[in-house]
C-alpha cells in the first residue's frame, strides 16, 4: 500500500529492486491468478498520464476563452503636444501653450459649398460617430450654436482612433471640403463634409449622465416616440455643463447676453451712467422678510434686495441718469415657474422736469429697442429656440398701449371669465378620467368668482395677470403693454402717491405675455412727505436714515424701475420655467452647481 501510495514509478522500480516479500502482497483476480506488479504500475502511469493531457486541454481551452472576452489589444496611440503633433497624423494632442503654430481656424457654421477643396481646420466636438468596417469612420461634428458637418475619416490606423472618441471629446480636424452628391440631412451643414486627413483628440470626454441629443429634443418629438429618453428639468440642471450644450440653450444665453448688450446700448445713447452699488448693506432695502441675512464681522449685513436706494441716491449727488446690471438677492421661499432667490437686475433711474411720464417714456423706448434688436440681430438664436421650444412671436408696437390699473381691472371683469372659461371647456374631455384636470377646473371656477367680485383697489394676483394678458392679446393683438396709476397700498414706501388721490399712486409696471417684467414709479424726494408716508404706510425709516437724508439737502424729481433681465428672456420667447434662462439657477431649493 505505501508503494502505491507513493506512485506508480516509485513502485515499479521498488519491485525491481527488492525482494518479493518486501512489496505489499500481491491481489488476485477471481481466479485466484497473482497480478503482475510491473503491470499495474504501467496501467497507473498511464492513467495518470491521461489526466495530464486532459488538464492541459482544459487549461488551453480556457486559456482561449479569457482571449476571446477580453478586449481586444488596441495599438498604441501617440501622445502629442504642439511641437511634434506634425510626426503624426492622428493621436492625443495635449495643448499646453508650448507654441504658436501659425494655424487658421474655420468655425464649423462657416463651412459652405463654395469652399469645395479648401483645406480647413476646424476644432469641435464629437456628437456622433459610426464606424463602417475597420477603415471607414463618420463623425458628426458640432460647433457654435450646435452646428453639425459630417466628417469621413478612412485609413485603417486614424479611423480606427476616430471610432475610439467619445461622444462630446474635443478634436481638432484637418480636412478637405467636398461636396456630397446627396444632402446631409443629419447635419445643419447639408450641403459640405469634410475628407479628413489629421484627427487629434485635444480632450476625451467620460461617459455622459446625460446625452447632448436627448437633452435637445422637443416636446413634439418626445410625444411622436414614446421611447425616446425625457430628460426631466431636475436633471438637466443637475448636468447644466452638458444640458448648456443642446442647440436652443446655446441660444437662449446668447440672446440673453444680446437683452443686456442692447440694454446698456440705449442707456448709453440716451446720456446715463452706468454706476455699480453695494450688494452688502446694513438693512433691508426694500423692507420686510424677504432678505438674506448673514455675519458680518461682529455685526450682521443683509444682501441688497435691489439697488434702489443707491440709484436715488445717486441722482442727488447729480449723476441725473444712472443704471445699472447687477445681481439682485430675494429671500422668497416660492417655487414658482417665476421665481428665482437671486437674479440680474437691469435698473435705471433719472431725473425728470414736470411728469415722471417722461421716465415711462423712456422705459418704453428701451424695450422697444431690445425687442428690434433681438429680432433684427438674433435671428438664428430666436430659431434655434424655436426648434425645440416652439414659440408665438412677440407682437409689440411703439408707443405701447397704457392702461391705468382701474382700466385694466375693468378690461379683466368684463372679458376674463370668459377667457377662463374656455380654458375649463378644453379640460373638461378628460376630466371624468384624470384627477388633476378636475381639479384644475375647480381652481379655475373659483377664479372666475375672484375675478367677478374683484374690488378696484386690490391688487392683481399672477393668474389675474396671466389671464389679463390673453384678454389684451385678443382685444389689441400685443403682447407688450403697461399698467399705470397702481395702489399706494401695495407700493413701497418711497412710492410718490396720486396728486389728485392718496388712493393711488404714481407707479406702473410692465408687462410680456401677461406677466410682469418691471416695477417702477416716481419716487418721493421730498423728506418729509417720505416720513409721512413711510407712517401712513407702517414703515419705520429709522434704519435707513442715510438715504432720508440724501434728499435734505435739495433733491431732483426722478423716477425709474428694475427689470427682470431672466423673465425678459423666458417671456419673449414664450418659454414656461424661468430656469430656463437662468445659467445657474437659484432657487428654495437649488444651491448646485
Amino acid at each position: 500500500r505505501t508503494c502505491l501510495r507513493r506512485g506508480a514509478r516509485t513502485c515499479a522500480a521498488f519491485h525491481r529492486s527488492s525482494a518479493p516479500s518486501r512489496c505489499a502482497p500481491a491481489r488476485t483476480v477471481m481466479s485466484g491468478a497473482p497480478v503482475d506488479p510491473e503491470k499495474e504500475a504501467r496501467k497507473l502511469e498511464k492513467k495518470q498520464k491521461k489526466e495530464e493531457e486532459k488538464a492541459a486541454k482544459e487549461a488551453k481551452k480556457a486559456a482561449a476563452a479569457a482571449a476571446k472576452s477580453a478586449p481586444k489589444a488596441q495599438a498604441v496611440v501617440p501622445s502629442l503636444t504642439l511641437l511634434n503633433f506634425d510626426d503624426s497624423p492622428y493621436g492625443n494632442l495635449f495643448i499646453q501653450s508650448q507654441m504658436k503654430t501659425g494655424r487658421e481656424w474655420t468655425d464649423v457654421s462657416d463651412l459652405k459649398p463654395s469652399m469645395k477643396d479648401e483645406k480647413v481646420w476646424i476644432r469641435a466636438r464629437v456628437h456622433k460617430s459610426r464606424a463602417q468596417g475597420n477603415k471607414l469612420c463618420f463623425l458628426e461634428l458640432r460647433g457654435s450654436l450646435s452646428t453639425t458637418v459630417q466628417a469621413v475619416v478612412f485609413g485603417k490606423e486614424i479611423a480606427g482612433f476616430a471610432n475610439l472618441l467619445g461622444r462630446e471629446s474635443v478634436v481638432d480636424v484637418f480636412g478637405a471640403v467636398s461636396v456630397p452628391e446627396a444632402e446631409i440631412k443629419s447635419c445643419t451643414q447639408s450641403g459640405v463634409e469634410l475628407q479628413v486627413e489629421r484627427l487629434y483628440c485635444i480632450s476625451g470626454a467620460e461617459p455622459l449622465p446625460l446625452q447632448v441629443e436627448d437633452a435637445g429634443r422637443s416636446e413634439a418629438e418626445l410625444e411622436a416616440d414614446p421611447s425616446l429618453v425625457r430628460v426631466n428639468q431636475e436633471v438637466r440642471l443637475d448636468n447644466r455643463i452638458l444640458d448648456l450644450r443642446t442647440r436652443a440653450n446655446q441660444g437662449i444665453f446668447r440672446i440673453q447676453s444680446n437683452v443686456c448688450r442692447l440694454f446698456r446700448e440705449y442707456m448709453l445713447q440716451n446720456s446715463f451712467t452706468e454706476i455699480h452699488s453695494p450688494k452688502l448693506i446694513a438693512t433691508a432695502s426694500e423692507g420686510g422678510a424677504n432678505v438674506f441675512k448673514l455675519g458680518y464681522f461682529d455685526t450682521v449685513a443683509y444682501m441688497a434686495q435691489s439697488p434702489q436706494l443707491y440709484k436715488q441716491m445717486a441722482l442727488q449727488g447729480d449723476m441725473e441718469r444712472v443704471f445699472e446690471v447687477g445681481p439682485v438677492f430675494r429671500a422668497e421661499n416660492s417655487n414658482t415657474h417665476r421665481h428665482l432667490t437671486e437674479f440680474t437686475g437691469l435698473d435705471m433711474e433719472m431725473v425728470f422736469y414736470e411728469h415722471y411720464h417722461e421716465v415711462l417714456d423712456m422705459i418704453d423706448g428701451m424695450f422697444n429697442h431690445i425687442f428690434t434688436g433681438l429680432v433684427r440681430d438674433c435671428q438664428a438664436e430666436i430659431e434655434a429656440v424655436r426648434q425645440q421650444f416652439p414659440f408665438r412671436d412677440l407682437q409689440w408696437k411703439h408707443p405701447c398701449k397704457r392702461f391705468t390699473f382701474v382700466e385694466a381691472v375693468n378690461l379683466l371683469k368684463k372679458d376674463g371669465p370668459g377667457v377662463v372659461r374656455e380654458r375649463i371647456a378644453a379640460l373638461q374631455k378628460d376630466a371624468e378620467t384624470n384627477p388633476k384636470s378636475a381639479h384644475a377646473i375647480k381652481v379655475m371656477e373659483a377664479h372666475i368668482e375672484s375675478i367677478q367680485s374683484k374690488n378696484v383697489e386690490e391688487d392683481l394676483s399672477t393668474e389675474d395677470e396671466r389671464v389679463l394678458g390673453e384678454v389684451v392679446h385678443r382685444a389689441i393683438g400685443e403682447d407688450y403693454y403697461i399698467i399705470d396709476k397702481f395702489p399706494r397700498a401695495v407700493r413701497p414706501f418711497y412710492t410718490m402717491p396720486d396728486p389728485d388721490n392718496k388712493t393711488w399712486s404714481n407707479s406702473y409696471d410692465v408687462f410680456i405675455r401677461g406677466e410682469e417684467i418691471v416695477s417702477g414709479a416716481q419716487r418721493i424726494h421730498d423728506p418729509e412727505l417720505l416720513l409721512e408716508n413711510a407712517k401712513d404706510l407702517g414703515v419705520d425709516l429709522g434704519p435707513v436714515q442715510g438715504y432720508v437724508d440724501s434728499f435734505k439737502y435739495g433733491a431732483m424729481p426722478h423716477a425709474g424701475c428694475g427689470v427682470g433681465m431672466e423673465r425678459v428672456v423666458m417671456l419673449f420667447l414664450q418659454l414656461n420655467n424661468i430656469r430656463k434662462t437662468s445659467m445657474f439657477p437659484r432657487d428654495p431649493k437649488r444651491l448646485t452647481p
